[in-house]
């Protein structure tokens, strides 16, 4: 019997990645990186490509290998500037890689050569956020060098600095995009909008790359989050008054209280320092008293419970969603999702299991990777 883990929701995702399609217009790119934000890379890669994504994209080649030994066949972009020293195993794991530079355009080039493939790129242009891509003005110069060279484009892209936060300069990215694809012309793929370029300013290219909003993480617009943390309890007990709960002994007991311990804590992605609460079996909001410790929460009960009871540490909504977490931590949502690394994965669809991973993203025995019919 596993003591704490994550459940993915599937026919949230389905419901997300319709909803997503119908927003988009056109292509839609699953982001997969950080390990699907938490999510599980390798499940999500096969679920959606079976749904319909032509790609998916990851942001390390050590992303995409893992993807290619854990049987993806499907298209694999890794964004990003590519290293020139990445070549060789991008090129032999079938990945296509972004290229920013000269050098890693030689590179790819002569790796390909030599082991006699074809080199396939993306070009990522750089239109006002100055981390990785070539600048918008010398983007059609650097694309026909790439052709000259044999590399084939297909697909060009940029990245949002600021959709959430400043409009204009999100329109001013947008129309230099929209002028390096003019001096191109059709041919590659173009893609611009993450997800909140898409749900608040709409596409503007062929294709868009999402992330939140697949999972459920982008508020205000209708989409569903997918992700729980669940625990049973490895102990039950009552305290005596002025007991005093964990490092420092910062909850001191009145006398009475029922408490349970759950095998998860800061190393889970929990906020160690600021108070935090969970849903009992019942559904009613318990708080976490004392320090969070690595491995470990204590929850003030209402009453004593069975180990076999279940608790959900991470919801989809209130107090314990994902949201309120990375409020606690003071970060932002995304760094909060991928805090959940060490934890055992079920994927669930229509009440049941279907598929199981441990806490490294293989799948366990005993359940297929995903349903019966599902062509995966």
């Amino acid at each position: 019997m596993r003591t704490a883990w994550l459940e993915i929701d599937l026919d949230a995702l389905e419901y997300n990645w319709r909803l997503i399609q119908t927003k988009a217009q056109g292509e839609v790119i699953p982001v997969l990186k950080a390990d699907a934000y938490g999510h599980g890379a390798l499940f999500l890669a096969r679920y959606l490509l079976a749904r319909g994504a032509r790609r998916v994209a990851v942001a390390r080649v050590s992303e995409g290998r893992a993807l290619r030994q854990g049987g993806v066949e499907g298209e694999v972009l890794l964004l990003g500037s590519l290293h020139p020293l990445e070549a060789e195993e991008a090129l032999r794991w079938g990945l296509v890689p972004s290229l920013s530079t000269w050098e890693a355009a030689l590179a790819l080039s002569q790796r390909a050569r030599a082991l006699g493939l074809s080199p396939r790129a993306h070009l990522e242009v750089d239109t006002g956020m100055h981390r990785t891509g070539v600048d918008w003005r010398e983007a059609a110069a650097f694309y026909h060098r790439l052709r000259e060279l044999g590399v084939r484009v297909e697909g060009v892209y940029t990245h949002l600095a600021s959709a959430e936060e400043d409009p204009a300069f999100t329109e001013l990215q947008r129309r230099r995009f929209a002028e390096v694809r003019r001096a191109l012309g059709e041919g590659p793929l173009y893609h611009l909008e993450n997800s909140a370029g898409l749900f608040l300013y709409g596409p503007s290219a062929q294709g868009v790359r999402v992330g939140l909003a697949l999972y459920g993480l982008f508020p205000g617009v209708g989409l569903r989050p997918i992700l729980r943390l669940k625990a049973r309890p490895t102990l039950v007990k009552r305290l005596e008054r002025e007991a005093r709960v964990g490092y420092g002994g910062e909850y001191v007991a009145k006398g009475g209280e029922w408490l349970a311990t759950l095998p998860v804590g800061y190393a889970d992605g929990l906020p160690r320092g600021q108070a935090r609460w969970v849903r009992g079996p019942d559904g009613a909001l318990l708080p976490i008293v004392g320090r969070i410790s690595m491995d470990q929460i204590a929850v003030r009960l209402e009453g004593p419970v069975g180990l076999e009871a279940v608790f959900e540490v991470i919801g989809k909504e209130g107090k314990t969603s994902l949201f309120a977490l990375a409020e606690a931590r003071g970060t932002i949502v995304y760094e909060a999702a991928t805090s959940l690394k060490r934890l055992p994965r079920l994927y669930l669809a229509q009440g049941r299991v279907y598929a199981e991973e441990d806490a490294g993203g293989a799948p366990l025995p005993g359940l297929p990777l995903a349903p019966e019919g599902d062509g995966l």
